[in-house]
């Protein structure tokens, strides 16, 4: 029987499968060659540095989350169903959402760029439209959203043996609800400031 050929996506898809069940961190030369069957040479000659494979193991997690969520949303209610989909990633591929959120970013220096660099420009319109705000008011609760969903959805993703994630979306959708009379209250006329100062994606 012929030897199986080791391409580098079969590494890469390898070293994605190990850092989904048990984070990045257990990613090693070894640990691939075991789940491909193949001695360690192979995974070397793709593998010149972890730095590298870690970018390739980050890119194919933004295409699995991407696609996770697009097929989670409730078309009805986006907004809120994208901010579900995300706590519901966090709870079912917890080391997957670490490593989505927590890759590093470059040329970012400040919340604003962060924001428009990883948001969907149309976002913004689609939550003005659904909530009758303006669109700079839609883009704040958007940015404050993004900010609370991160964090609650970090905090389920490292907790054991877990928080019901009833309860999670229960907070979620409290915070919406203060957010949302925030930004109502804070007028029209300067909604663009708090995303140049604070904001975030």
């Amino acid at each position: 029987m012929p030897k199986q050929r080791i391409t580098k996506e079969m590494v890469v898809e390898a070293a994605f499968e190990i850092a989904r069940g048990d984070g990045f961190e257990q990613v090693t030369v070894k640990r691939i060659a075991d789940r491909l069957s193949c001695s360690v040479q192979p995974i070397y000659s793709y593998c010149c540095n972890m730095e590298g494979l870690r970018q390739e193991v980050a890119a194919q997690t933004d295409r699995f989350v991407h696609e996770y969520v697009a097929a989670r949303i409730n078309p009805d209610d986006f907004f809120a169903g994208t901010g579900k989909a995300y706590i519901q990633l966090a709870q079912e591929e917890p080391h997957l959402f670490k490593l989505f959120i927590l890759h590093p970013r470059s040329q970012i220096s400040s919340l604003k760029e962060l924001y428009q660099s990883e948001t969907n420009p149309q976002m913004a319109d689609m939550i003005a439209a659904q909530l009758q705000l303006s669109t700079a008011q839609a883009q704040a609760l958007h940015l404050h959203m993004l900010i609370y969903t991160i964090g609650i959805g970090t905090i389920l993703s490292v907790t054991t043996p877990g928080i019901p994630i009833g309860e999670i979306y229960a907070q979620q959708g409290q915070a919406f609800q203060a957010f949302f009379r925030q930004t109502l209250a804070q007028g029209t006329d300067d909604e663009c400031r708090p995303i140049e100062s604070e904001g975030f994606s």
